[in-house]
Order: structure tokens, then C-alpha cells, then sequence
């Protein structure tokens, strides 16, 4: 056997989850996913009768088909049957009913032997991947806590989530609220939290999930308005590890990166950032919090 063989040999043996030696980041390898389509070829296979959604629905969650992991820890969760639809569009009952369903696939996922983090989130848009247009977002059920998550936890503190000064306080309704980071590293980024120690979506009460489905009703939309178009962003839900080890507790919350820094223009992470790890922000936070208060 050559050395490239038995290299590659090596690989396969040891593919999936690995350690970067230099910065310890973890990374999976996925090479099943190289086949998965950019684009669906025929109709959506969201829709009503599409191969993902044969009969009616309101809200549905399912195994991602092309998964990062194995045995159905990664799920996609469609808002609405609706193809030109968004969060945004949705009526404040029909919101609540995604939210439900992200508390209910957390518990049932966080409730399994082999998953110690449920990562509820979507990315929005062609610019950060979205490859079918349809509202949709993910799930991705881990079998170990992600660094980012540890540091969040590492960082935190008892006034982490106070509610901060008016200057960048974007919108609240009943027990959330939003807000841009004073150390912001998207243009008009959002972080959104309730006012109470609430671990985990599974631990919302009745009137906190209606509160977070209107709030991101309304988050959205003033992003939509900002520059009069779609805002293409990432959003991610961090809660507490479903892995059973005592930790300070962390509140449960939403980030929300938007790409746009101005009409038709994109945002992009360049070497200066991935290679330092230091953001560089182009709009101060109070102003974009100014900005998004005025936007309807």
C-alpha cells in the first residue's frame, strides 16, 4: 500500500467527527452531503404534495434528508405550507405553532441517550445557502456541546440578559425582548431574550411562546423594511445542554445575523476576521438600533 493509500485509509477510518489540532475547533466530515442538490430541479419538495410533504399541514418537522449526522439527529421544520410565505407573514397563532414545534422536537431530541445539544435555527436566502425558497428552518442534535454554546456559558453572568439602555433596544412584547449587541458583529445583529430565567424552549410557558412568536413576527419585519426587500440572515436559538451535567444556568435565546450593511449590499467575513477572530462591524449598534425602531 502507498503512502497516499494508506493516508486515505487513515481518513476513512477516523471520518466524521475530528479535532482541529491547531485550534481545537471539532468538524465533522460529511461527504455524503457533497450530493445533496443546490437547487430542487423540479417542484418544491415542501410543498403540498411534494415528495417531503405528500398530504396537508400546517407545521411539520422531518428528518433532513441530507443529514450532517447519523440516525435522524438533524430535522427540517417548514412554517407553513405556504411556498411564498416567511416568518414574517405568519399570523401570531400560526408562530405560536412553530414555536410549539421547536419546544416539542427540542424535548424529544434533548430526551435521547446519544444527543447532549439541540441547535434550533434557519438560514434565510440564497446569500448565506438557503437552497430551497421555501420557510423552512433546521435542527441539529449533537452528540457533544458545541464550542460556541460553552463559551456562551463560560461569559455569562446574572445581568447577562438585563434588559439594556433604550439607545439599542429595538422592540418587547410581554416577557422578550430585542435588542442589538453593543459589541454587534452583523450589521443590525439581534439578540433576543425573555425578561425570566427560562432554560430551554421545552420550558416556556403558554404566555412566553405567544410573546416569542410575536417578537419575531415583528423582528423580521423590521428587517424586511429596512431596506424595502427580503433580509437574507442566519438565526440560531441557544438553551441550556440536554446532556444532564449541572451548569449555571443560561437563558435561553435568539440570535439573529442579517447579511445586508446597506441597500443591495452584502456583508461579507473576510480573512482580517476568520483570521483573527476579531469582528469588524460597519454600522454602530446605536444607529442600527435607531434604524430598526422607525422600520415597519
Amino acid at each position: 500500500m502507498s503512502g497516499t493509500e494508506s493516508f486515505e485509509s487513515e481518513l476513512a477510518a477516523t471520518a466524521g467527527y475530528r479535532i482541529d489540532p491547531l485550534s481545537g475547533a471539532p468538524a465533522w466530515m460529511v461527504p455524503a452531503r457533497q450530493g445533496r442538490p443546490n437547487l430542487p430541479s423540479e417542484a418544491c419538495p415542501f410543498c403540498v404534495g411534494g415528495v417531503e410533504a405528500p398530504g396537508p399541514y400546517d407545521v411539520l418537522a422531518f428528518p433532513n434528508r441530507w443529514p450532517p449526522f447519523e440516525n435522524d439527529r438533524a430535522e427540517i421544520v417548514l412554517y407553513t405550507s405556504e411556498h411564498k410565505s416567511s416568518f414574517a407573514d405568519l399570523t401570531p397563532g400560526h408562530a405560536r405553532r412553530v414555536v410549539d414545534l421547536w419546544a416539542e422536537r427540542s424535548a424529544s431530541l434533548g430526551a435521547r441517550h446519544d444527543v447532549s445539544y439541540v441547535l434550533v435555527f434557519e438560514n434565510r436566502g440564497p446569500e448565506v445557502g438557503a437552497t430551497i425558497a421555501h420557510p423552512h428552518g433546521q435542527i441539529y442534535a449533537f452528540d457533544i456541546v458545541p464550542p460556541v454554546v460553552a463559551t456562551e456559558y463560560a461569559n455569562t453572568s446574572a445581568t447577562t440578559f438585563d434588559a439594556p439602555s433604550d439607545e439599542v433596544m429595538v422592540a418587547t412584547h410581554g416577557e422578550w425582548s430585542a435588542w442589538v449587541p453593543l459589541a454587534a458583529s452583523w450589521p443590525y445583529e439581534l439578540l433576543l431574550a425573555p425578561s425570566t430565567d427560562v432554560p430551554d424552549l421545552p420550558s416556556l410557558n403558554n404566555s412566553e411562546r405567544n410573546d416569542l412568536a410575536s417578537l419575531l413576527i415583528d423582528c423580521i419585519r423590521r428587517l424586511d423594511a429596512l431596506f424595502d426587500t427580503p433580509m437574507p440572515f442566519m438565526m440560531w436559538f441557544h438553551q441550556r445542554p440536554f446532556d444532564d451535567v449541572e451548569r449555571t444556568p443560561l437563558r435561553v435565546h435568539a440570535h439573529i445575523a442579517p447579511l445586508l450593511r446597506s441597500s443591495g449590499t452584502q456583508r461579507f467575513v473576510a480573512a482580517g476576521e476568520l483570521g483573527s477572530g476579531v469582528w469588524f462591524n460597519p454600522i454602530e449598534p446605536v444607529t442600527a438600533a435607531t434604524q430598526l425602531r422607525v422600520a415597519k
